[in-house]
Protein backbone atom coordinates (compact mmCIF):
# COMPACT_ATOMS: atom_id res chain seq x y z
CA UNK A 1 0.00 0.00 0.00
CA UNK A 2 1.42 3.75 -1.31
CA UNK A 3 4.16 1.68 -2.88
CA UNK A 4 5.51 2.63 -6.53
CA UNK A 5 8.23 1.30 -8.59
CA UNK A 6 9.75 4.49 -9.74
CA UNK A 7 7.97 8.18 -9.74
CA UNK A 8 9.37 11.68 -10.39
CA UNK A 9 12.75 10.02 -10.19
CA UNK A 10 12.78 8.21 -6.87
CA UNK A 11 13.00 4.17 -6.99
CA UNK A 12 11.05 3.51 -4.66
CA UNK A 13 12.59 -0.24 -4.04
CA UNK A 14 15.85 0.65 -5.35
CA UNK A 15 18.11 0.08 -2.04
CA UNK A 16 16.27 -3.52 -2.07
CA UNK A 17 17.24 -4.67 -5.46
CA UNK A 18 21.25 -3.09 -4.91
CA UNK A 19 21.48 -4.83 -1.63
CA UNK A 20 19.96 -8.38 -3.01
CA UNK A 21 22.10 -8.12 -5.78
CA UNK A 22 24.97 -7.31 -4.25
CA UNK A 23 24.60 -10.21 -2.15
CA UNK A 24 24.09 -12.53 -4.99
CA UNK A 25 27.07 -11.59 -6.13
CA UNK A 26 28.99 -12.24 -3.76
CA UNK A 27 28.01 -15.88 -3.65
CA UNK A 28 28.75 -16.16 -6.76
CA UNK A 29 25.16 -16.36 -8.43
CA UNK A 30 23.37 -14.07 -11.01
CA UNK A 31 20.32 -12.59 -9.86
CA UNK A 32 17.28 -11.21 -11.97
CA UNK A 33 15.07 -8.14 -10.17
CA UNK A 34 11.60 -7.30 -11.61
CA UNK A 35 9.76 -4.83 -9.58
CA UNK A 36 5.98 -4.71 -9.99
CA UNK A 37 4.12 -2.01 -8.92
CA UNK A 38 0.24 -2.72 -9.10
CA UNK A 39 -2.13 0.28 -8.31
CA UNK A 40 -1.35 1.42 -4.53
CA UNK A 41 -4.75 0.75 -2.92
CA UNK A 42 -6.36 -1.46 -5.27
CA UNK A 43 -8.02 -4.89 -4.48
CA UNK A 44 -5.94 -7.93 -3.43
CA UNK A 45 -7.09 -10.02 -6.21
CA UNK A 46 -6.81 -6.87 -8.92
CA UNK A 47 -3.17 -6.67 -7.50
CA UNK A 48 -1.97 -10.16 -7.53
CA UNK A 49 -3.50 -10.43 -11.30
CA UNK A 50 -1.18 -8.11 -12.45
CA UNK A 51 1.15 -9.85 -10.47
CA UNK A 52 1.04 -12.92 -12.70
CA UNK A 53 0.61 -11.35 -15.44
CA UNK A 54 3.95 -9.77 -15.11
CA UNK A 55 6.20 -12.62 -13.80
CA UNK A 56 4.61 -14.46 -16.84
CA UNK A 57 6.04 -11.80 -18.95
CA UNK A 58 9.21 -11.52 -17.91
CA UNK A 59 10.35 -14.71 -16.41
CA UNK A 60 11.74 -16.55 -19.60
CA UNK A 61 13.94 -19.90 -19.06
CA UNK A 62 13.75 -22.38 -16.17
CA UNK A 63 15.24 -20.48 -13.24
CA UNK A 64 14.04 -20.81 -9.89
CA UNK A 65 11.55 -17.96 -8.88
CA UNK A 66 11.46 -16.26 -5.71
CA UNK A 67 8.61 -13.90 -4.63
CA UNK A 68 9.77 -10.73 -1.58
CA UNK A 69 6.11 -8.54 -1.00
CA UNK A 70 6.39 -5.66 0.68
CA UNK A 71 3.33 -4.96 3.33
CA UNK A 72 0.09 -5.50 0.90
CA UNK A 73 2.74 -6.70 -1.58
CA UNK A 74 2.79 -9.83 0.65
CA UNK A 75 -0.66 -10.86 1.12
CA UNK A 76 -0.58 -10.76 -3.14
CA UNK A 77 2.37 -13.10 -3.00
CA UNK A 78 -0.04 -15.56 -0.61
CA UNK A 79 -2.91 -15.14 -2.99
CA UNK A 80 -1.17 -15.83 -5.98
CA UNK A 81 0.14 -19.27 -4.76
CA UNK A 82 -2.40 -20.67 -2.50
CA UNK A 83 -3.69 -23.41 -4.79
CA UNK A 84 -7.43 -21.99 -4.08
CA UNK A 85 -7.25 -19.22 -5.93
CA UNK A 86 -9.83 -17.83 -9.22
CA UNK A 87 -7.58 -15.14 -10.46
CA UNK A 88 -9.18 -14.92 -13.96
CA UNK A 89 -6.10 -15.03 -15.67
CA UNK A 90 -4.82 -17.26 -18.56
CA UNK A 91 -3.28 -20.60 -17.43
CA UNK A 92 0.17 -19.43 -19.62
CA UNK A 93 0.29 -16.41 -16.79
CA UNK A 94 0.62 -18.83 -14.33
CA UNK A 95 2.52 -21.60 -15.66
CA UNK A 96 6.08 -20.13 -13.93
CA UNK A 97 4.70 -20.81 -10.39
CA UNK A 98 5.70 -24.60 -10.10
CA UNK A 99 9.47 -22.66 -10.14
CA UNK A 100 9.13 -21.03 -7.52
CA UNK A 101 11.10 -21.61 -4.63
CA UNK A 102 10.21 -18.88 -1.60
CA UNK A 103 7.78 -16.54 -1.10
CA UNK A 104 8.81 -13.82 1.60
CA UNK A 105 6.31 -11.40 3.45
CA UNK A 106 8.11 -8.19 4.60
CA UNK A 107 5.68 -6.64 7.23
CA UNK A 108 2.80 -7.51 5.84
CA UNK A 109 -0.76 -7.37 7.78
CA UNK A 110 -1.41 -11.01 7.47
CA UNK A 111 -4.03 -10.60 10.20
CA UNK A 112 -4.57 -7.40 8.87
CA UNK A 113 -4.35 -3.84 10.05
CA UNK A 114 -6.21 -1.21 12.39
CA UNK A 115 -5.34 1.61 10.09
CA UNK A 116 -6.78 -0.02 7.56
CA UNK A 117 -10.35 0.29 9.31
CA UNK A 118 -9.39 3.64 10.26
CA UNK A 119 -8.78 4.33 6.62
CA UNK A 120 -12.33 3.35 5.47
CA UNK A 121 -13.84 6.09 7.79
CA UNK A 122 -14.72 9.86 6.12
CA UNK A 123 -11.56 11.45 7.96
CA UNK A 124 -9.17 8.25 7.70
CA UNK A 125 -9.73 8.53 3.48
CA UNK A 126 -8.83 12.44 3.93
CA UNK A 127 -5.71 11.43 6.15
CA UNK A 128 -4.85 7.93 3.77
CA UNK A 129 -4.78 10.42 0.51
CA UNK A 130 -2.39 12.95 2.60
CA UNK A 131 -0.08 9.87 4.16
CA UNK A 132 0.51 8.98 0.33
CA UNK A 133 1.04 12.19 -0.81
CA UNK A 134 3.60 13.30 1.52
CA UNK A 135 5.25 9.65 1.21
CA UNK A 136 5.98 10.29 -2.50
CA UNK A 137 6.63 13.95 -2.17
CA UNK A 138 9.22 13.45 0.66
CA UNK A 139 11.06 10.39 -0.93
CA UNK A 140 10.99 12.17 -4.24
CA UNK A 141 12.60 15.63 -2.75
CA UNK A 142 14.21 14.63 0.01
CA UNK A 143 13.58 16.22 3.35
CA UNK A 144 11.46 19.54 2.21
CA UNK A 145 12.86 22.70 3.22
CA UNK A 146 11.44 24.85 6.07
CA UNK A 147 10.36 27.28 3.11
CA UNK A 148 8.09 24.88 1.70
CA UNK A 149 6.63 23.53 4.78
CA UNK A 150 6.22 26.80 6.53
CA UNK A 151 4.40 28.42 3.71
CA UNK A 152 2.58 25.20 3.22
CA UNK A 153 1.22 24.97 7.19
CA UNK A 154 0.99 28.35 7.34
CA UNK A 155 -1.35 28.69 4.87
CA UNK A 156 -3.76 26.04 5.35
CA UNK A 157 -3.24 26.85 8.80
CA UNK A 158 -2.07 24.31 10.39
CA UNK A 159 -1.28 20.27 10.66
CA UNK A 160 -4.57 19.89 12.23
CA UNK A 161 -6.35 21.79 9.84
CA UNK A 162 -4.88 19.80 6.79
CA UNK A 163 -6.16 16.73 8.61
CA UNK A 164 -9.46 17.78 9.74
CA UNK A 165 -10.99 19.53 7.50
CA UNK A 166 -12.06 19.15 4.59
CA UNK A 167 -11.04 17.39 0.63
CA UNK A 168 -10.26 20.89 -0.20
CA UNK A 169 -7.39 21.35 2.17
CA UNK A 170 -5.26 18.59 1.08
CA UNK A 171 -6.22 19.61 -2.93
CA UNK A 172 -4.79 22.80 -1.84
CA UNK A 173 -1.65 21.07 -0.20
CA UNK A 174 -1.24 19.05 -3.25
CA UNK A 175 -1.30 21.76 -5.53
CA UNK A 176 1.72 23.72 -3.21
CA UNK A 177 3.99 20.64 -3.02
CA UNK A 178 3.65 19.93 -6.53
CA UNK A 179 4.86 23.23 -8.02
CA UNK A 180 8.67 22.09 -6.71
CA UNK A 181 8.07 19.45 -9.29
CA UNK A 182 9.23 19.47 -12.39
CA UNK A 183 5.94 18.73 -14.93
CA UNK A 184 6.75 14.99 -15.68
CA UNK A 185 7.05 13.85 -11.93
CA UNK A 186 4.10 16.36 -11.94
CA UNK A 187 1.62 14.56 -14.23
CA UNK A 188 3.35 10.92 -12.19
CA UNK A 189 2.23 11.69 -8.93
CA UNK A 190 -0.89 13.46 -10.21
CA UNK A 191 -2.29 10.16 -11.80
CA UNK A 192 -0.29 7.85 -8.63
CA UNK A 193 -2.94 9.57 -6.65
CA UNK A 194 -6.22 9.30 -8.61
CA UNK A 195 -5.11 5.71 -8.25
CA UNK A 196 -5.30 6.32 -4.43
CA UNK A 197 -8.58 8.29 -4.66
CA UNK A 198 -10.69 5.81 -7.24
CA UNK A 199 -9.88 2.64 -6.13
CA UNK A 200 -9.31 1.69 -2.39
CA UNK A 201 -10.19 -1.94 -2.81
CA UNK A 202 -6.89 -3.22 -0.69
CA UNK A 203 -7.87 -0.59 2.18
CA UNK A 204 -10.94 -2.54 2.98
CA UNK A 205 -9.46 -6.13 2.00
CA UNK A 206 -6.73 -5.54 5.08
CA UNK A 207 -9.43 -4.49 7.83
CA UNK A 208 -8.68 -7.73 10.93
CA UNK A 209 -12.35 -8.94 9.47
CA UNK A 210 -11.56 -9.13 5.56
CA UNK A 211 -7.71 -10.88 6.89
CA UNK A 212 -9.85 -13.55 9.00
CA UNK A 213 -11.87 -14.33 5.87
CA UNK A 214 -8.71 -14.52 3.79
CA UNK A 215 -6.96 -16.70 5.84
CA UNK A 216 -9.77 -19.17 6.29
CA UNK A 217 -9.58 -19.15 1.63
CA UNK A 218 -6.07 -18.81 1.59
CA UNK A 219 -3.90 -22.06 1.60
CA UNK A 220 -0.02 -22.14 1.58
CA UNK A 221 1.82 -24.47 -1.58
CA UNK A 222 3.01 -27.48 -0.57
CA UNK A 223 5.73 -26.72 -2.64
CA UNK A 224 7.08 -23.00 -1.57
CA UNK A 225 9.17 -22.13 1.65
CA UNK A 226 7.71 -19.35 3.07
CA UNK A 227 9.40 -17.17 5.48
CA UNK A 228 8.78 -13.15 6.85
CA UNK A 229 10.06 -9.92 8.58
CA UNK A 230 9.13 -8.88 11.17
CA UNK A 231 9.49 -5.42 13.15
CA UNK A 232 8.43 -3.37 16.00
CA UNK A 233 9.21 0.31 16.47
CA UNK A 234 8.89 2.16 19.89
CA UNK A 235 5.67 3.68 21.13
CA UNK A 236 5.33 7.60 20.72
CA UNK A 237 6.16 8.62 24.19
CA UNK A 238 9.60 6.43 23.91
CA UNK A 239 10.74 8.48 21.22
CA UNK A 240 14.01 10.32 21.65
CA UNK A 241 14.59 11.76 18.18
CA UNK A 242 17.18 14.51 19.36
CA UNK A 243 18.99 16.82 16.74
CA UNK A 244 16.62 15.44 14.39
CA UNK A 245 13.59 17.22 15.51
CA UNK A 246 14.79 20.74 14.18
CA UNK A 247 12.51 21.29 11.73
CA UNK A 248 8.63 21.63 10.91
CA UNK A 249 9.54 18.65 8.70
CA UNK A 250 10.87 16.57 11.12
CA UNK A 251 8.22 17.48 13.60
CA UNK A 252 5.79 17.04 11.18
CA UNK A 253 6.87 13.15 10.10
CA UNK A 254 7.18 12.38 14.30
CA UNK A 255 3.73 13.70 14.99
CA UNK A 256 2.48 11.43 11.68
CA UNK A 257 4.26 8.18 13.09
CA UNK A 258 2.52 8.86 16.44
CA UNK A 259 -1.10 9.27 14.70
CA UNK A 260 -0.29 6.28 12.76
CA UNK A 261 0.98 4.11 15.60
CA UNK A 262 -1.75 5.21 17.91
CA UNK A 263 -4.12 3.99 15.66
CA UNK A 264 -2.47 1.10 14.51
CA UNK A 265 -2.13 0.32 18.18
CA UNK A 266 -6.08 -0.50 18.62
CA UNK A 267 -6.45 -3.93 18.68
CA UNK A 268 -9.84 -5.37 17.17
CA UNK A 269 -11.61 -7.17 19.93
CA UNK A 270 -12.66 -10.40 17.77
CA UNK A 271 -10.27 -10.26 15.45
CA UNK A 272 -6.68 -11.33 16.98
CA UNK A 273 -3.01 -11.88 15.74
CA UNK A 274 -0.82 -14.52 14.97
CA UNK A 275 -0.05 -16.85 18.16
CA UNK A 276 3.88 -17.33 18.10
CA UNK A 277 5.54 -20.28 19.46
CA UNK A 278 7.20 -19.74 22.95
CA UNK A 279 10.45 -19.79 21.26
CA UNK A 280 9.64 -17.34 18.47
CA UNK A 281 8.14 -15.23 20.97
CA UNK A 282 10.96 -15.26 22.89
CA UNK A 283 13.14 -14.18 19.93
CA UNK A 284 10.91 -11.27 18.79
CA UNK A 285 11.34 -9.87 22.73
CA UNK A 286 14.42 -9.88 22.71
CA UNK A 287 15.46 -9.26 19.26
CA UNK A 288 12.91 -6.09 18.98
CA UNK A 289 13.56 -4.95 22.12
CA UNK A 290 10.53 -4.82 23.91
CA UNK A 291 7.78 -6.87 25.36
CA UNK A 292 5.32 -7.29 22.47
CA UNK A 293 1.88 -7.37 22.77
CA UNK A 294 -1.08 -7.16 20.49
CA UNK A 295 -0.64 -3.05 20.86
CA UNK A 296 2.84 -3.59 19.24
CA UNK A 297 3.48 -2.30 15.32
CA UNK A 298 5.89 -0.77 13.21
CA UNK A 299 3.52 1.96 12.81
CA UNK A 300 1.63 0.29 10.19
CA UNK A 301 0.87 -2.89 10.34
CA UNK A 302 0.46 -4.47 14.29
CA UNK A 303 3.97 -6.58 14.82
CA UNK A 304 2.13 -9.76 15.45
CA UNK A 305 0.16 -9.61 12.41
CA UNK A 306 3.46 -9.87 10.82
CA UNK A 307 4.25 -14.06 11.53
CA UNK A 308 4.11 -16.12 8.48
CA UNK A 309 6.08 -19.01 8.02
CA UNK A 310 9.20 -19.33 9.30
CA UNK A 311 11.34 -15.78 10.77
CA UNK A 312 14.20 -14.94 9.20
CA UNK A 313 14.72 -11.67 10.02
CA UNK A 314 13.52 -9.57 13.38
CA UNK A 315 14.38 -6.41 14.94
CA UNK A 316 13.31 -2.83 15.65
CA UNK A 317 12.19 -0.64 12.53
CA UNK A 318 9.37 0.82 11.39
CA UNK A 319 7.29 0.34 8.14
CA UNK A 320 9.26 2.21 5.70
CA UNK A 321 12.59 0.89 7.37
CA UNK A 322 12.77 -2.36 5.63
CA UNK A 323 12.86 -0.63 2.22
CA UNK A 324 15.73 1.06 2.85
CA UNK A 325 13.94 4.52 3.42
CA UNK A 326 16.06 5.35 7.02
CA UNK A 327 17.79 8.08 8.03
CA UNK A 328 21.81 7.54 7.22
CA UNK A 329 24.31 10.23 8.44
CA UNK A 330 26.60 9.46 5.37
CA UNK A 331 26.03 11.42 2.20
CA UNK A 332 24.69 10.57 -1.34
CA UNK A 333 23.36 7.43 -0.07
CA UNK A 334 20.03 7.98 -1.28
CA UNK A 335 18.30 6.89 1.71
CA UNK A 336 15.59 9.09 2.85
CA UNK A 337 13.71 9.03 6.38
CA UNK A 338 10.01 9.78 6.01
CA UNK A 339 8.34 8.01 8.50
CA UNK A 340 10.95 9.33 11.64
CA UNK A 341 10.01 6.89 13.97
CA UNK A 342 13.15 6.51 17.00
CA UNK A 343 13.79 3.22 15.97
CA UNK A 344 17.32 3.25 15.05
CA UNK A 345 17.31 0.90 11.84
CA UNK A 346 20.61 1.67 9.63
CA UNK A 347 22.69 0.42 7.23
CA UNK A 348 23.98 -2.35 9.33
CA UNK A 349 20.32 -3.61 10.34
CA UNK A 350 19.39 -3.74 6.14
CA UNK A 351 21.81 -5.39 4.78
CA UNK A 352 21.73 -8.12 7.96
CA UNK A 353 18.08 -8.24 6.96
CA UNK A 354 18.74 -8.72 3.33
CA UNK A 355 21.32 -11.14 3.70
CA UNK A 356 19.40 -13.23 6.01
CA UNK A 357 16.92 -13.21 2.65
CA UNK A 358 19.11 -14.00 0.05
CA UNK A 359 20.55 -17.32 2.37
CA UNK A 360 17.02 -18.38 2.53
CA UNK A 361 16.24 -17.78 -1.25
CA UNK A 362 19.51 -19.66 -1.88
CA UNK A 363 19.00 -21.96 0.59
CA UNK A 364 16.11 -23.17 -1.47
CA UNK A 365 17.84 -23.59 -4.63
CA UNK A 366 18.87 -27.07 -2.77
CA UNK A 367 15.87 -28.03 -2.73
CA UNK A 368 14.95 -30.72 -5.31
CA UNK A 369 12.68 -28.76 -7.57
CA UNK A 370 8.44 -29.53 -7.05
CA UNK A 371 6.49 -31.21 -9.18
CA UNK A 372 5.14 -30.07 -11.78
Amino acid sequence: MFGFSRLAGYDYFGHVRAELQRCYEANGKRLVVEVVAPPPTASIRYRTKILAEAVAASAQGDDPIHLLGHSTGGVDVRLLLSPTHSLGVEPRDLAWTNRVRTAITLNAPHYGTPLATYFTTVAGTRVMYALSLLTVMSLSLGEPSLAIFSRLLASLGGVDQVFGGDFRLISRATEMLLRFVDREGRKAIQGYLNQVRLDQGAVIQTTPEAMDLFNAATANSGTVRYGCVITGAPAPRALHLGRRIRSPYAAFSAAMYSTLHRITGQRHECYGYAEPSAQQRGRLNTEIGFELDEHASDGVVPTLSMLWGEILWCGPGDHLDVLGHFADEAEHTGHVDWLMSGAHFGREQFRQMIERIAQFQLGAHALAPPMG
